[in-house]
């Protein structure tokens, strides 16, 4: 008998192995792709600073109080971080990490998106949306171990491989981020680089780090 399975990471079906125990306890699965990946923990976030101070008044002004004149300011923050990276390589296609369609309709516009254009223009590159998020909630108001779980993505196929920027506003636990470039990696891209305006200080543990 044919049996299928959902990954518990990327979605996509594939088919068990008969002899993996795993799949005879119905434990969570995930596709041989994303069992071999070491992106859910090893793949590097970056952040400008981290969530304090003047910087956490702008960005709570532009979720919560539709202060979009702000993200010119962090927009450069994002540039000048990722010109001063001496490692960095030129980018092919900048794009973001969707916030929830809850966050879309109650704000009238995904502060990530702003971020991710306003940055493309500045290193005159495209800047397109790649990324789509699933119905999962929100992440703010989530705890670190709900954070951890993280949301799901599915990514547009690329017609060539290249290297994406990912743009967010915070980074809290990096699983959002993590995801989102997981579904790319899997839509064809070269490298995926991920890059957040600020984290919060308590990331840490995290493979994170404020450059």
């Amino acid at each position: 008998m044919f049996s299928a399975l959902r990954c518990s990471q990327c979605l996509k079906i594939f088919r068990p192995s008969a002899s993996d125990p795993a799949h005879s306890m119905g434990s969570p699965r995930t596709c041989p792709l994303c069992a071999s990946s070491k992106v859910w923990t090893d793949r590097p976030v970056r952040a400008t600073t981290e969530l304090r101070g003047e910087t956490q008044d702008f960005i709570r002004g532009l979720k919560y109080r539709n202060q979009r004149r702000v993200v010119s300011h962090l927009a450069d923050r994002l540039v000048t971080s990722i010109l001063a990276d001496p490692d960095a390589q030129p980018f092919d296609i900048v794009t973001w990490a969707p916030t929830s369609m809850v966050r879309h309709r109650l704000r009238g516009y995904d502060q990530s998106e702003l971020l991710a254009r306003a940055v493309a223009e500045r290193l005159g590159l495209r800047c397109r949306r790649l990324l789509y998020r699933d119905r999962s909630a929100p992440q703010t108001g989530r705890n670190r171990q709900e954070r951890l779980n993280g949301p799901m993505f599915r990514a547009r196929p690329l017609r060539r491989a290249c290297r994406v920027l990912v743009i967010d506003d915070v980074v809290t636990t990096g699983s959002t981020l993590r995801a989102a470039a997981h579904a790319l990696d899997i839509a064809g891209a070269s490298e995926v680089c991920l890059l957040a305006v600020a984290a919060t200080p308590r990331d840490r543990s995290t493979n994170s780090r404020v450059a």
